[in-house]
């Protein structure tokens, strides 16, 4: 199955130009514009500066010559559009496609592939952890670790309304909620701009269970700043 995701066009200088987004894995359809290749018609694909592949409207002979696409690589023999299988985080960048018959290009791409978000890890704070915090006399609390999460955010919840968050780009992340208890209207979730995984706060015996008048307070600290919020 082949996904396409445009997320923004522009025209420039008669060149259409487009923004995809795709995840780790799916196959990717870049468009020439081109109805049906003319028998004089050469097209190129570039990623970046480095010529990728081509194709002759003669005699449709295909040609590749990246190594990173090996086999990965397919063209259409009547429109000269090309198609990226299995694609990787490394496939993310500029890619340019120009006919002999027109000087400019006649598109542009820029892809950005995601990897897959794993799935946000919640569990008590470690003593070190507390001492960091500045907050060792909470009565409950938690953190939500994320493991090699790309190009995205981590964020506490509670219902719909966004606590905290940090961003997260191939990095191992933790973002900390001190409560005084513990009901199930609290979740961590790891998202990017297609994405996103969800971690509910369900487990009783983590904290204390909130009565129907306990108040909370949570804090949420981001590098060396510390910030303190009421709920």
């Amino acid at each position: 199955m082949f996904i396409l995701i445009c997320l923004c066009s522009w025209s420039l200088a008669g060149v259409f130009s487009e923004s995809v987004s795709v995840m780790e894995g799916e196959s990717l359809t870049l468009n020439t514009g081109v109805t049906e290749m003319q028998h004089d018609d050469l097209i190129l694909w570039k990623f970046g500066p480095l010529l990728i592949a081509k194709i002759n409207g003669k005699d449709n002979k295909k040609e590749f010559y990246d190594e990173r696409f090996r086999d990965r690589l397919k063209l259409n023999h009547q429109t000269g559009s090309l198609t990226i299988t299995n694609t990787r985080t490394t496939d993310s960048g500029l890619y340019t496609v120009t006919s002999s018959k027109i000087e400019m290009p006649l598109h542009t791409f820029n892809i950005t592939v995601y990897a897959h978000l794993p799935v946000p890890v919640i569990s008590r704070m470690s003593l070190q952890n507390l001492s960091l915090s500045g907050s060792p006399t909470s009565k409950c609390s938690l953190l939500c670790s994320v493991v090699n999460a790309s190009h995205g955010t981590l964020s506490w919840y509670k219902g719909n309304s966004l606590l905290s968050s940090i961003s997260v780009s191939n990095l191992s992340r933790s973002v900390s909620l001190h409560l005084e208890c513990l009901d199930d209207s609290y979740s961590c979730v790891v998202n990017n701009p297609i994405s996103n995984k969800t971690q509910h706060l369900n487990n009783t015996e983590l904290c204390q269970p909130c009565s129907g008048t306990s108040k909370c307070q949570y804090l949420h600290r981001n590098l060396y700043r510390v910030a303190r919020k009421s709920c």
